[in-house]
């Protein structure tokens, strides 16, 4: 016979949160130069649609959480979500950019002749911007602070599984990814991340699994290469994906 434990009708604590990573929109640096952490870089007309475009395909969700980088594009691109999903903005420094340093503003062609690119394209791990911060702090911090998300979500969740939204960049949400896929650091600039791209990863108590990468609604654009692909090398920073500033 059942015992009252057996037959209790409290559903079991959810083993699994789902994480959608979402870039910022365009900016009118986004591809020529590398923003960084520079203050005053906001979407521009662009980057607005984008977020529009966004906020529409993410409608009817519920997420336990939006959180954003402090930076004006992920907080302008944040906003559009807020607005649609009706949840507030959270606000986590650890999503922040990479600190790029003296590279912060350059044009890539510039940074592309100086000998640390080939350090960033092909070893990445070892790559430290001068006066800014080691890629490898960027994905430690970042991976972080997923864990710490996923930690409080699932302690806080009684019935379905949650999802929640981080607003962040190309290279922050590439470590995030490179980490869930149990690939090196070095490997990471084999990933694109888009701007305005969702990238969806479910965390179980086992393993993560990647669900979507960056996905933008485009038809085929997000498929072909970019002219810097096609040369071999990574955009750093994240790169225009298909649409131009």
């Amino acid at each position: 016979m059942a015992t009252p434990a057996e037959t209790t009708d409290t559903p079991p604590a959810p083993e699994a949160v789902t994480l959608l990573l979402v870039r910022h929109g365009m900016t009118d640096a986004t591809g020529p130069r590398l923003a960084g952490r520079a203050p005053g870089v906001h979407l521009n007309d662009t980057g607005r649609d984008q977020a529009a475009d966004l906020a529409h395909r993410m409608a009817g969700l519920a997420p336990a959480a939006l959180v954003s980088s402090p930076l004006e594009r992920c907080q302008e691109t944040a906003a559009a979500l807020a607005e649609r999903l009706g949840t507030p903005i959270t606000t986590d420094e650890r999503f922040v950019e990479c600190d790029y340093g003296s590279w912060t503003g350059r044009s890539l062609t510039d940074l592309a002749a100086e000998p640390l690119w080939r350090v960033v394209q092909d070893h990445p791990s070892a790559a430290r911007f001068p006066g800014g911060e080691a890629l490898s702090a960027t994905s430690a911090r970042a991976v972080e602070a997923v864990r710490d998300w996923n930690t409080r979500l699932l302690e806080s969740a009684t019935d379905a599984p949650p999802v929640y939204v981080v607003c962040s960049h190309g290279d922050v949400i590439k470590a995030i990814v490179a980490d869930a896929l149990g690939i090196h650091l070095d490997l990471f600039q084999r990933l694109r991340v888009d701007p305005c791209s969702i990238t969806s990863i479910t965390y179980t108590r086992t393993r993560p699994f990647l669900n979507g990468l960056n996905e933008t609604g485009r038809p085929l654009s997000g498929v072909l290469p970019t002219p810097a692909e096609t040369r071999g090398d990574a955009a750093v920073g994240g790169g225009a994906g298909g649409a131009t500033p």
